[in-house]
């Protein structure tokens, strides 16, 4: 493990001679600002040393510079809303802010691109696009709080990926600071490319430790001008899981389709107070998307679903309103009335596996003895689920003990169905040992001679992914 220096007064006095002293922070509140991300379990806190504000790519290229000649730590933070402990300073040093790049640099309607720096909100994105009669297709359910450049780090996956993919599938390329400070453009607004390797796509995912993300070039689609949003109540969760594969078999091409035990369809819907939530006490929502170009299309698909999910055992469907999507977009936040520290899991699996992994992960967290049962939504349209495990007034000791064999068996399952352990969150530091225990052997050891090669003193984002 790569051992690092602490920040100096040498080291501080370079960066704010680069980037303005007035954007350089080590008072101790400001500090504590930045301890955590999403992350509330106080054992994971980590209070960085010094926090640095720059406003471009050249000085963040400056930054790194010095970072690399001090041997001092960078952690990059966009909007702090890693559920995998991705902008916590877990090997001390700096964090950085990416706010001040916060313009959108070009909206091009002909072309159908949009270039913006990675400090921009996606939302800010995404109602440009719109206004301009256009869609940016990624949607991550944080699009409120989170930055684009964070986006494209992890890999965000959203409402949206059934029919438009995930973030990754949005981008046409980038520019970058490198692990050793220099300023570099990947990619090309290109609809097809064989030149070389795909670099975007190596540093896309790559979670802040094989560059720094500072400008992007995203591509837009056209905004189909009709849409519906249907909400299938069921009480079988097995039978709410049987619709995917019968929308998909219909060619119907949602562009989402949604999941919500009952436990989360009475947590958000006390958490928006939203009273008359539709079959509160037994309901299990499945929340379909489907957009067309003409109504004639809308009209045929809204019959088709109707009619598969009443197929499927629907005991209720109905239109899903923004509280329907309301409820849906809060359902991390409404664990918080349950308890103050639990754990978000987003295994993904192929989407024929999905209901079987819900059943059996669900068999096995009866095992342990958790305070509350398992909380489970998902983008069930492909394949990513969410299980969320409550600490309430567990003892930190039996805490990690439960959790961890709870993991052990998840993992594992998950694993032998030909998935992973991250579809859409990443693994940051907080499942970087069982990253190592599940990849295989010869794909981790890839990924360690990348990073090495690229930053060869491991000064972005240490602690994240795996160990060096």
């Amino acid at each position: 493990m790569q051992k690092y220096n602490h920040v100096s007064p040498e080291f501080l006095a370079e960066v704010k001679n680069a980037i303005g002293a007035e954007n350089v922070f080590t008072d101790p509140e400001k500090l504590d600002m930045y301890k955590t991300d999403e992350e509330y379990d106080p054992r994971r806190f980590r209070v960085p040393e010094a926090v640095v504000r720059p406003g471009s790519a050249e000085e963040i290229a400056a930054v790194v510079k010095l970072c690399n000649k001090y041997l001092v730590p960078v952690t990059v933070r966009s909007g702090g809303t890693s559920l995998a402990d991705g902008a916590i300073a877990v090997c001390g040093g700096i964090i950085l802010l990416m706010e001040r790049l916060n313009k959108i640099i070009e909206m091009n309607t002909e072309g159908m691109y949009v270039i913006a720096e990675a400090g921009v909100r996606t939302v800010d994105i995404q109602k440009m696009a719109n206004d301009a009669g256009f869609l940016y297709a990624g949607d991550p359910c944080s699009a409120e709080s989170c930055m684009i450049g964070a986006n494209l780090a992890t890999n965000a996956g959203g409402n949206k990926a059934v029919r438009y993919g995930v973030t990754r599938n949005q981008v046409y390329g980038l520019e970058m600071v490198t692990p050793e400070g220099e300023i570099v453009e990947i990619g090309a607004r290109l609809k097809k490319c064989s030149t070389g390797y795909c670099m975007e796509q190596l540093v896309i995912g790559s979670e802040g430790t094989l560059g720094i993300i500072t400008k992007v070039t995203l591509k837009l689609q056209p905004l189909p001008p009709y849409r519906f949003d249907v909400l299938a109540v069921f009480e079988n969760p097995h039978k709410a899981l049987s619709v995917v594969a019968k929308i998909n078999k219909a060619g119907i091409n949602p562009t989402s389709i949604e999941y919500m035990d009952n436990s989360y369809v009475r947590s958000t819907a006390d958490y928006i107070e939203f009273k008359g939530a539709p079959h509160y006490e037994t309901g299990i929502y499945v929340i379909i998307t489907v957009e067309t170009f003409t109504e004639e299309e809308l009209d045929s698909k809204m019959e088709q679903v109707s009619d598969l999910c009443e197929e499927a055992g629907a005991v209720d469907v109905l239109e899903a309103d923004d509280r329907i999507w309301s409820m849906r977009r809060n359902c991390q936040e409404s664990v918080s009335l349950v308890s103050k520290v639990s754990l978000t899991d987003d295994v993904v699996v192929p989407v024929d596996k999905i209901a079987d992994t819900i059943k059996e992960l669900m068999i096995i967290s009866e095992k342990y003895p958790f305070p509350l049962p398992v909380k489970v939504n998902a983008h069930i349209g492909d394949g990513n689920l969410h299980l969320v495990l409550c600490k309430c007034d567990m003892t930190d000791e039996d805490w990690e003990k439960y959790v961890h064999e709870f993991h052990e068996e998840a993992y594992g399952y998950v694993y032998a169905q030909g998935g992973r352990m991250a579809g859409e969150h990443g693994i940051g530091a907080k499942k970087l040992s069982y990253m190592e225990e599940f990849t295989p052997a010869g794909e981790l050891e890839l990924m360690r001679r990348i990073k090495k090669a690229w930053d060869p003193n491991c000064v972005l984002n240490p602690g994240k992914i795996f160990n060096v």
